[in-house]
Formats: C-alpha cells, structure tokens, sequence
C-alpha cells in the first residue's frame, strides 16, 4: 500500500486513482473522474466508497450538489506549472464550504506543499518524493502576509 501525507503525517493510501472516464470500478477504494461521477453517480454510490477527481479543466462548481456525500475530493495536477488547482482548492473550501478531505494528485512538486496547504489542501500524493524529508515544506515559512484558509487575517491585522 502506497503513502501519502495527510494532515502533515505520513499516513497509508486505501485509495486508487481510476482514470477510465468510460467504465465504472467493480468495488469501492477508487478516486473516479467527475465525468463519470455525474454520468453514474447512484452506481457508484452503491460501490461504497468512492472519491471524485476533478481535472485542471473542471469547475469544482459541478460538485456543489454533492459536497456533502463525499468524503474526499481530488484535484489532478497535469503539469507542476498550472495553477488552476490552487484556486480549484479555495473555491472548494470557501464557496462550496467542503469540510473533507482535500487531495492533491498528479505532477507537483515537493516546493507546493506550503502553498497548496495555503489553500485548503490537506493530503497529497507526491510521486517520486521521499515523504519524510517533504515534510519538512510545511515550515518553509513562519509568517504569511496575506489571508488564506489556513489564516484568515492577514499579518498587519494580527499585529
């Protein structure tokens, strides 16, 4: 079984990702596509437990329905260089009030933690990273100037 960091620990992942948008898993344990997601969503449902991915191209807005049943979401990261998903993470956490678990997949780096944390992250599934040593990124700083999930105040207000 795989690891991953989760709430700033080194934890297993019980979760695959499944990325065939066109047929559904046998059983429970697969972060599926929102495509399939919206496509079979009672099917899935009756799989157990299932988590959604959303790609770099996909408005978290089309979960905003289904915030509430699902216990993870996912947000995919094509390349280290697109963005999209750090603010995918704040509208998640913001505007559609999601209270669970927050994962990062895909192409990021090691140099993101911090920043994606920031933002509302609270797993990530690093490839070819040495978990214990990444770790460490969530203290690359000690202060934040501006507001974000994790500080609502920015530091002249808190001053």
């Amino acid at each position: 079984m795989p690891n991953i960091i989760k709430d700033q620990q080194i934890s297993d992942d019980s979760w695959q990702v499944w990325r065939d948008a066109a047929t559904l898993p046998e059983s429970g344990g697969y972060i599926v596509p929102l495509t399939l997601w919206l496509e079979h969503k009672d099917s899935l449902k009756a799989l157990g437990d299932i988590a959604v991915f959303l790609a770099s191209d996909e408005s978290p807005k089309a979960l905003a329905n289904d915030i509430t049943e699902l216990n993870l979401i996912a947000v995919d990261f094509p390349k280290f260089a697109d963005g999209r998903g750090f603010s995918y993470g704040r509208e998640l956490r913001e505007q559609l009030g999601y209270k669970g678990e927050l994962r990062a997949i895909g192409d990021f780096m090691r140099d993101q933690l911090y920043f994606l944390s920031r933002c509302g992250f609270n797993s990530f599934a690093l490839e070819n990273s040495d978990l214990e040593e990444s770790l460490a990124s969530f203290k690359d700083f000690s202060e934040s100037y501006q507001p974000s999930i994790d500080q609502r105040l920015p530091l002249f207000r808190r001053r």
